[in-house]
């Protein structure tokens, strides 16, 4: 046991707390950096080397003040940040070493995530960077500076706050009794009235408050409050209600305050810099974004990895090459299970050229209009294959559901893409890449290494727009996937505390 807070905080029941944080997955019993060795310099210009001694790092010691604060502070912050669904109704942790614990715990779970690396998918390519709290918690207990700590430990994001926002909304719509579910029936649409278009309307109310609860009529305004329903869930705004939209209201409010927080914890794995000119690609909403000056410029639809084993994966990289007019080397598992059993005529009008024999044999397509990549690529290095590009097949972009790749991510607007990329590049103006483009040749344009472009792709199911909270359906299942991982992560934090 460490040193112990003065009497009076002794008093105050603290062990319960300890307990029934260790319970709950917030702490997780000592963390290894805190007891860490720190490497001390070896003496240099000896004849000989003098091997490091590690050196333990001692927890600050809490004055009763702080203590009493830090368990406030601390009771507050996992709330407001989504660690826990409900407010703690804990007592206090019993010593100084638990609450410091305590503290440092928190840190690590709101500034890089709760997950251990062997609890990361494979696609989950974004990983949060290493992080030790006890430098920057001892230093703020030197200085009395806790609550400026607490502060300065969530991701430092617009997107981040705003799920926070949207957290405090939903969480108070819950405790108020959430909504009822919407009874099946018969499509409803202007001029509709009866039971079903009042109970619509004051579902619709909970989360709109243009929408007037009172009324069985679905007169023009109830269509409008049902297409903005729709956009912010990304269903077609066509102002009727169907199934469709019947399904993304009936989603209970406690399951929305968790796909809340399974987003809010995606956030944490990001570095806390981003870079102010990037590309995004949101996954599960399948839309692009271009950032300059860390503000968005143009977006365009995409299309992404389809569920059941082709979903695009979350990762980071960089935009290096712009492939004009690129071949298509068919992954094997694709020409395998989709293209050799089409047989050999097939392949020939499409373009695919076989290469090699036997079991080395393999598929490519080639650069054209039919090919699948279309006239652009844009390669940036990922372990998973994966890659913008355009496609012949257009008319995918004109759906709401837009999940349907082998994983790489299809651009609505290759061109413009291109353009603004190479934009500073005497040797590839719009002229000139046109130009290329047009004459069928495969080329290779390097960016030069002040356009190269951070690229992200990221999947976010539940964010805040402008319209309020934006949610997805989870098409990837990664909320659930996450939300139990972190579950059991808390229950071997917790067994190993006790």
């Amino acid at each position: 046991m460490g040193n112990r807070i003065e009497s009076g905080l002794l008093k105050s029941g603290l062990g319960k707390r300890i307990a029934l944080l260790i319970g709950a997955g917030l702490i997780a019993g000592p963390l290894i950096a805190q007891n860490a060795p720190s490497p001390t310099p070896s003496p240099t210009g000896t004849a000989g080397m003098v091997q490091a001694v590690p050196q333990a790092i001692p927890l600050p010691q809490l004055n009763p003040a702080q203590a009493a604060s830090l368990v406030t502070l601390l009771s507050e912050a996992r709330y407001a940040h989504g660690l826990v669904h409900n407010a703690s109704t804990a007592t206090d942790p019993s010593s100084n070493d638990a609450l410091v614990r305590a503290a440092l715990d928190y840190a690590h779970a709101v500034h890089a995530g709760r997950l251990d690396t062997e609890d990361f998918q494979s696609d989950w390519g974004l990983r949060p960077a290493d992080y030790d709290p006890l430098p920057a918690f001892a230093d703020a207990v030197k200085r009395d500076r806790l609550q400026q700590w607490i502060r300065s430990l969530p991701p430092p994001y617009s997107g981040y706050d705003g799920l926070k926002s949207g957290l405090d909304t939903y969480r108070r719509i819950e405790a108020a009794g959430g909504w009822k579910a919407l009874a099946a029936g018969p499509d409803l649409t202007l001029g509709a009235s009866g039971p079903r278009v009042l109970a619509l309307r004051q579902r619709l109310a909970v989360e709109d408050n243009q929408v007037i609860d009172k009324g069985d009529k679905f007169d023009a305004e109830l269509v409008e409050g049902v297409k903005r329903a729709q956009r912010r869930y990304g269903l077609n705004p066509t102002g009727t209600f169907a199934a469709q939209t019947r399904a993304a209201l009936n989603v209970p409010a406690g399951d929305r305050v968790r796909q809340i927080m399974a987003n809010m914890e995606r956030w944490r794995w990001l570095p806390q810099e981003l870079p102010r000119n990037r590309i995004q690609v949101n996954i599960a909403a399948a839309v692009l974004t271009v950032f300059e000056g860390d503000s968005p410029v143009a977006s365009m639809r995409v299309v992404t990895g389809a569920p059941g084993g082709r979903e695009t994966p979350m990762l980071q990289s960089r935009i290096h090459s712009i492939v004009l007019n690129p071949p298509w080397n068919v992954p094997a598992g694709i020409a395998a299970k989709e293209l050799f059993p089409k047989g050999a005529d097939y392949l020939a009008r499409n373009g695919y050229k076989v290469i090699g024999t036997g079991a080395n044999r393999r598929l490519q397509q080639q650069a054209g209009p039919q090919s699948a990549l279309g006239r652009y690529k844009f390669d940036f290095d990922n372990p998973y294959a994966v890659y913008l590009h355009d496609t012949p097949a257009q008319a995918k972009f004109a759906s709401y559901d837009r999940l349907a790749s082998h994983g790489c991510v299809r651009l609505e607007k290759p061109a413009a893409l291109a353009r603004l990329l190479l934009r500073n590049d005497p040797n590839w103006q719009a002229d000139q890449i046109q130009a290329t483009v047009d004459g069928g040749k495969t080329v290779r344009v390097p960016l030069r290494a002040e356009d190269q472009v951070q690229v992200y792709l990221l999947y976010w199911s539940a964010y805040m727009g402008s319209n309020g909270m934006n949610f997805r359906n989870d098409p990837y299942s990664w909320d659930k996937i996450l939300a139990t991982r972190i579950e059991r992560r808390s229950a071997i934090k917790a067994n190993s505390a006790s």
